[in-house]
């Protein structure tokens, strides 16, 4: 499948993470666990797309903030990569960080250790240009990225956002879904998933995705069609972070494509199998390449 090249421009998410995987999650007593699989790494939703999106030979620019510290510095080398230009503004708190636990169902537990900063002194008509040359824009749920809401309006940019366990009423989150056109989200802490993406379409979303985990995604349009795609599970669960972050590139490298909305699920779903057998934040094995050859592989066509 030939790809044209796509700019895409990615607001938000940039962490340095230290993850913890147990085989289940400890009972809340005071205890000692002598054993577990630690690392530490790239986190953040942010990093997750654009360094699945670059990955797919999309012309990827991220924005996010970081500490003039050690974890900026390690956060910095990880995102060098090619077609991947990173800017970011200073947040004196430092960079953020979590603390990661994850069970062998791949669920988990994120600890905020230093948060970003509240307030933020950050340029943002200086990515004016950015935003308007890019074909497709993602404005991730980090505080700091609200700010690029009314310049996107301004430049008439359609805005993709990912508003993760969103729980269906939490006043956070309102001036993203506001804001967007298109629309992902887990269906993890939501009672009704359906009803959600039902009222989003009703009200002007172009597309709603929600992604179950193991149990794949599903997709409502502005067509009103329900389409669902089970997730592929021959991979070995190694760590699940990052998935969702994938399962969005993969679909966004598909949409690009302008292939239809069941392909682009099947190309998520991929791309998100891929993640999950990796320590990293996104497989080094994810490219063109690989994800073309799996889909035929997958599907048979």
């Amino acid at each position: 499948m030939k790809f044209k090249r796509k700019k895409v421009f990615v607001c938000g998410g940039v962490s340095y993470n230290a993850v913890i995987t147990l085989p289940d999650f400890f009972e809340p007593k005071p205890q000692t666990i002598h054993s577990c699989v630690y690392n530490e790494t790239i986190g953040n939703t942010g990093a997750g797309k654009a360094l699945a999106l670059s990955n797919l030979g999309f012309d990827t620019t991220l924005f996010s903030v970081l500490g003039v510290d050690e974890y900026g510095a390690k956060v910095k080398l990880y995102l060098n990569k090619p077609n991947l230009n990173f800017t970011y503004g200073i947040d004196p708190k430092g960079t953020e960080r979590h603390v990661n636990i994850l069970n062998s169902k791949g669920e988990r537990i994120s600890i905020f250790t230093n948060p970003n900063s509240e307030n933020l002194f950050i340029d943002y008509n200086k990515y004016m240009g950015n935003i308007e040359s890019s074909d497709f824009v993602v404005i991730n749920i980090s505080n700091y990225c609200r700010n690029f809401i009314s310049i996107c309006k301004d430049l008439n940019k359609e805005v993709w956002t990912d508003l993760h366990d969103y729980d269906g009423k939490n006043p956070y989150h309102q001036d993203f879904i506001d804001a967007s056109d298109y629309i992902f989200f887990s269906s993890e802490n939501i009672n009704d998933y359906r009803i959600f993406m039902q009222q989003m379409i009703e009200v002007g979303k172009k597309l709603v995705v929600c992604t179950h985990g193991g149990n794949g995604a599903t997709a409502y349009t502005d067509k009103k069609e329900w389409i669902y795609e089970p997730a592929i599970l021959d991979f070995e669960l190694i760590n699940s972070n990052g998935a969702g972050d994938c399962f969005f590139s993969g679909f966004l490298y598909a949409y690009s494509l302008i292939r239809s909305i069941q392909e682009c699920m099947k190309f998520g779903a991929i791309a998100g199998a891929l993640c999950i057998n990796t320590k990293e934040l996104v497989s080094d094995q994810l490219n063109i390449n690989v994800l073309d050859a799996l889909y035929l592989k997958h599907y048979n066509v």
